[in-house]
Formats: C-alpha cells, structure tokens, sequence
C-alpha cells in the first residue's frame, strides 16, 4: 500500500506516488512525483531524487483535464501525461496542488517581447533553467524509447517478410500476411510516436533559445572584455619590458624594479614556468640559416599565462601550452570530417567474426595504429617516475597501479578502431629530452594480431608487454580482448611486476551513440617479494548507484596482509587510504564476516589531463596522441608515421585513404600467399621451413615469471644512430 501525497515545507510543494502511463507494453508504472517551483518531477523512487531525474512538467504552461475516475492528463507542449491516483480524494488533492502551482508559476514568468532590443541580461532564474533542462532529457528519453520501440518492430517485421518469402505452401499465406500487417501497424504507430516526440524536442528547444541566445551573448561580450583587459595589461608590461632594457641606467637594478612593478600590480604573480630550460630559446631566423635569442617573461594573471617577449605577447588559458610552445610538438591536427556511414550495413553480415578479419573503411577508423595506442599507455609515464623514487615497495605498487589504470582514461571517449598494424611495421617515440623514455613497438604477427613493446627509461624503470588482440563483434557491442602480461620492473629495487589488462567493450552498434566500457579484473603481482594489488573494473548498469566507470582495488603484501584501499574511475582519477586498524564485522554472504577497514584520509595518486581545445573535433585526441604521427626524420621506413592510408585520413582526404588501404592489404595478403608457397615447396622438398622473425624482438623465456614472450634484442637505437635501415622491409 502507497501512503498518500504529503505537503511540502513550502506552499506550492506536494510529492507523493501516482501512475503514470508510460507504453502500451509496460502500461501504468509507480512513479514518484515531487511539485516544487512551479515544476513536477517525477523519479522511479524516493532514493532516485538525489542522483537520477526521470522527468519534468513545467506547468506554467501546462492544460490540466479530468478524466475517469483517480485519472487526469497533464498536457504540455503537444505531449501528454496521463496519471492516475489511488483515490478519488488523492487525485483531487493532486489537481488543486498542481492549478494553484500552475497559477503562480503564470504570475512568476518573464514578459519580455521578441524585438531584440533588450538591455542587459538579468541573471537567469535558476529554477526555469534547471526545469528547461530535466525537461529536454525527458524528451530525449522518450526518443530513446521511441527509438528501441522501431528497432524492435522493424526486425520483428523483417523476420515476417523473410518467413513469407520462404513460403511453398499458399495455404499458410493468409496468415503470415495478417502476421505482417499486424507487425507493419506496430512500426506505423511506433514510427508516429518517434515523430510527434521529435516535434515535441524540437518545439521545447526553440521555446527555450532565445533566452538562451541572450545567456550565450552575454557571456561572449564578458569574455571579449576579459580579453581586452589581458591584452592592455600584458602591452603595458611589454612596454616596462622595453623601457627597462633601453635604459642603461635600470641595467644593474632588475630587483628594484620588479619590485615597483609588483607594487603596481599586487594581483600579478611572477613566476618560472620553465625552471628546468635557460632564460633563452633559439627560434629559426628568416632565413633559416641564422638564429636569434629571444627573452621570454611568463606571468600569471587571473588563470591566465602570458607569454611576453620584445617583439610580441601571447595569451594562454592552460600552463600545459607553454611546455609544448617549449618542445614545439604540433597541438592540433585536422578536424574530423563529418562523413556519415551506416555501421550496421557492414557489420551486419560479420556477426562472431574476429574484428581484425572485417574490412572496414576508415570512416570508423581513427588516425592512429594499434601501436601508437599501446605508446599512449605512456601518457602518465611521470607516475613511474614517481614510484622508482618510493623507498616503499607497497606504496610502489599503490602508484603501479594507478599507471595501470590510467591506461584507459584516454579512451572514453575515443570509439574510433586504430589501423590494425602492417606485418613488421613499427612505431617509436623517443622522449627522452622531456620525459626521460624512449619506446619502440613492432608489429610481430598479423593472424592473430600480435605486437611486441619495450621502453627504456632513464628515470630509473623499464617496460615491456606483448599483446594479443583478440576481438569479437556480438551483433549490438563489439569485445577487444588483449591476451598476454605487462612487465614492469624497477631499475635500483629490482621489483618486477607483472599484470594483464581487462576487456573493453563498445556498445550501440546497432542504433544509438556508439560509448564503450571496460570491465573485469587486474591482478597485478610483484614476483620479487609477492606482493600483490586486486583491482576491479566494475562494468556499467542502468540499475546501479554506483559511480559510473569504477574501480576499486586492495594492495597486500607477500602475507596476504592489506595495507591499502585504492577508489576511484578509469576516467578521471585513482586515490590510495591506508589503512590504520581492521576488523571484523556482521553480515556478509554464506554466513561469512565482512572485514572492515579503518584507513587515513585518501591521498590523490593520479588526475586525468584535461583533454585539448576542440578536442571533439580531433578525434578525443589527449595531448599526447596528437603528436603520436606527427612526422619526425630519422625514423625507421617501417615506422607507423609513413603508412599513407592513416596519414591521407589524418589530413581528411578519406577517400583516397579507403584507397590506399585497399592497395595495402591486397599487398599484405599477396606477401602472405608467397610466405605460404614458399613454406609448402620447402615442406614438399622435405627442407625445414621458417616461420616469420621479427626484426628488433625474440622469444625468449623469462626466468622470475617462466613466461616465453617477445622481448627487445636491441639494434634498434645503435641503427638510427648510423642511418642504416638497409635490413628493414619495404612494407609500403
């Protein structure tokens, strides 16, 4: 039994449970429903109104009706609500709350013409903004059920078409026919719905634009005057620059006068944002045969980095800028071009198929090879750093996990598939100069799709990993399965540690967005001293309260002794506790005691990067990745940075590189076959027959872990050194 609805702490507040209809497959469902400020929102549950808005009504604009008995509709904006209560009092009491709220919220809206000739912008009522806001994504939920509703009638009247085109007997005619035109009924209706809930969107959206508009432009005249106000404070600073160069006489006394300038302007924070580099940067003359010096003068003003030299002053929102404007690594690339294609109409026919034997256009590609993406686990590298430091070999194994997960943050948004490697193609960065590693990767099988990495660095860590992908396509969601371990070990402590990584899946590959998930565990083991780190990956549900995209984990020594709680989501951050004291307490499932935890205060281990300016435009591209093919000289000719294809589709010439792509693989499958003929002459002639080497890696069998792997046999660097690639294929 419900209770009835109760009033709020204020005059037009009234929440209680009524019915609402929702579709003619689930009919009237509970609902629970709140009126506050002159909206009516609507959760699944009382526990949902922290977290979860399932819908709102403005009823400011809202018709209200009776209908039958315990029942009225709610219309708003072409679209109707209809509700019932558990009572014929309880409805009343619900449709006098509701007019007397819609009566107030009339009295309470702004009255303004469409002339265009308004002053300034008062500040936004935040009720009719938030309410403007739940309201859209109840519109987009209803999409999304109209949505689910067509895919569904649509394949059910597929499946009717197929079965009455395989009919042999007329008799069974009639009733496959009505099958169909009952099916065919559905998707009309289903269809009118998705087109009157589309109306409906598109209807709310203009309503609510022009104040919108007005908020937009506000805003961009605030920002216009913010920018004027830097640009007159960095020429005056430009001009004290200038002056106290000049004058020979201000030569010896820098100290004082930075001090009257600092009096001036108590808010302008002087600092060296590049304490590592001289007070001198060479820039390329004219000419490009001379080199000038330029005196670079950083300054922090308002979240803002202004760059200021004699000849001209730069403004920066982001102090990750004046690193790359340091390295002069390339910060943008092309954007995307916006070429739709139809998914489903290629993978339709490849259901259970593995990923990498699917053709696919570059349309669902992004820029970048499968190993530059096994590089881009480097982009928290400095947390290794980190952890070569650590006296401790727990709190060591805190920050290796943390680097384990941050692995991932680069790719929530990143739903494009990498170019599945060339047999012998490699790929290496060397970052030596900024970050102290230089790692080389090399494609070492291409059925099943295998590549082997090694990074060296001079921070005290080495890495290495031969991966295995192994990926599926489940008809909605595509799983990617990389087989095979991580190594990781220090250089001063001689820890080694050894972890795999978990699965991620791709969803929606039917309709809707495209959004992908990892889920499953990471144990991560210390073969030195047995220490080891459990983390979970916690897949996503509608249903949960959980935090999306978590991961949880415990850190134990050799003794299966916890020493750390680790919190926090692939995406944005990890955190470590210690814990202090353990227990034992109640509950628990099969009659076993949970232990409970008593920890210090979390300490933040890792923060995921802000992603760059336009960023949606480039792919979701970190700032590392989009200098992963910036071309570099030197390189080997097998190098990922030279394969045409990715580099026509980086530059938004995708048809030419669907092109090129098509040439390189029938250039592949073409060296395939004459391996094969190769190894069955031999076979035939009863000679022995070699498989594939790779050129930079061996197998060898590790003696701490006794896995048999692909490790780095070396030559690569002493190669680049001399020039010398006469032994690299012509892959190309």
């Amino acid at each position: 039994l419900s209770r009835p609805g109760v009033q709020g702490p204020g005059p037009d507040t009234y929440k209680g449970w009524l019915f609402k209809w929702t579709n003619y497959l689930k009919g009237y469902q509970r609902r629970w429903f709140v009126l506050s400020n002159g909206l009516l929102s609507y959760y699944r549950t009382q526990a949902e109104m922290a977290h979860t808005c399932r819908g709102t009504i403005t009823l400011a604009t809202v018709h209200i009706e009776m209908g039958d008995t315990c029942h009225f509709v709610l219309t708003s904006g072409g679209r109707s609500y209809h509700l019932k209560a558990y009572s014929e009092g309880e409805c009343q009491r619900w449709v006098s709350a509701l007019q007397q709220a819609k009566a107030n919220a009339t009295q309470m809206m702004p009255h303004s013409d469409d002339s265009g000739d308004e002053g300034a912008l008062a500040q936004p009522d935040r009720a009719l903004i938030q309410g403007a806001l739940k309201t859209l994504a109840s519109k987009l939920e209803d999409l999304s059920t109209c949505n689910e509703l067509i895919g569904k009638h649509g394949a059910a009247l597929q499946r009717s078409l197929s079965e009455l085109e395989d009919l042999r007997a007329p008799t069974d005619g009639a009733d496959k026919l009505k099958s169909v035109n009952e099916r065919a009924t559905l998707l009309r209706i289903t269809s009118n719905a998705m087109i009157n809930a589309c109306q409906d969107f598109v209807d709310l959206a203009e309503a609510h634009s022009r104040r919108w508009q007005r908020a937009l432009q506000y805003e961009r005249e605030q920002r216009h005057h913010l920018e004027e106000t830097i640009e007159q404070l960095a020429k005056q600073h430009n001009s004290l620059e200038r002056a106290w160069r000049e004058s020979p006489s201000t030569h010896d006394s820098e100290g004082t006068l930075e001090g009257e300038s600092s009096e001036e302007n108590e808010d302008i924070e002087f600092f060296d944002a590049m304490e590592d580099s001289p007070a001198f940067i060479t820039v390329p003359a004219d000419d490009h045969s001379q080199h000038r010096f330029i005196y670079i003068k950083i300054i922090s003003y308002n979240n803002w980095l202004l760059v200021t030299s004699s000849d001209i002053t730069y403004a920066f929102n982001d102090k990750s800028l004046i690193n790359y404007l340091r390295r002069g690594r390339r910060r943008r690339i092309p954007d995307k071009p916006n070429y739709s294609l139809n998914l489903w109409s290629i993978m339709k026919n490849c259901i259970g198929k593995e990923l990498s034997k699917i053709p696919m256009p570059v349309n669902f590609n992004e820029p970048l090879s499968m190993l530059q993406r096994l590089t881009e686990d480097l982009e928290y590298s400095e947390l290794l750093d980190r952890a070569a430091r650590c006296d401790s070999s727990l709190e060591q194994m805190c920050l290796v996990a943390a680097f384990s997960v941050s692995s991932y943050s680069t790719t929530v948004h990143r739903t494009g598939k990498p170019f599945n490697p060339l047999l012998g193609e490699t790929y290496e960065l060397d970052r030596v100069e900024e970050y102290g590693y230089r790692s080389i990767c090399e494609q070492i099988s291409h059925h099943p799709p295998a590549a082997a990495h090694h990074v060296i660095s001079q921070r005290g860590w080495t890495l290495w990993q031969e991966i295995t992908i192994d990926s599926k396509f489940r008809g909605k969601y595509i799983s990617i399965m990389p087989l095979g371990h991580i190594h990781l070990k220090f250089h001063t402590s001689g820890n080694h540690y050894v972890w795999s990584k978990v699965t991620s899946t791709v969803h929606n590959i039917i309709v809707g967005k495209l959004w992908i998930d990892q889920s499953g565990d990471i144990i991560i083991m210390n073969h030195r001293n047995k220490d080891k780190c459990h983390l979970k990956f916690s897949p996503y549900s509608y249903f949960s309260r959980d935090v999306p995209r978590k991961v949880t984990g415990v850190v134990m020594d050799g003794e299966a002794c916890t020493h750390y709680i680790l919190s926090g989501t692939w995406d944005d951050k990890m955190e470590s506790a210690k814990i202090i004291e353990s227990s034992h307490g109640c509950g628990g499932s099969e009659g076993k005691q949970k232990t409970v935890y008593q920890t210090l205060p979390p300490k933040l281990m890792w923060k995921k990067y802000p992603l760059p300016e336009n960023a949606e435009n480039m792919h979701y591209f970190s700032s590392l990745a989009l200098t992963l093919n910036e071309p570099e000289d030197g390189v080997a000719p097998t190098d990922s940075r030279f394969r045409p294809d990715q580099r026509l589709m980086e530059a938004g010439l995708w048809d030419e590189a669907n092109a090129e792509k098509q040439r390189l693989e029938e250039r592949q499958r073409l060296e395939r076959r004459k391996r094969e003929a190769q190894a069955n002459l031999a076979l035939e002639e009863g000679k022995e027959t070699e498989s594939y080497q790779p050129l930079w890696f061996e197998k060898r069998t590790d003696t701490e872990t006794g896995e048999s792997s692909y490790v780095y046999k070396g030559g690569y660097w002493e190669a680049k050194d001399r020039q010398d690639w006469s032994h690299c294929p012509a892959i190309f």
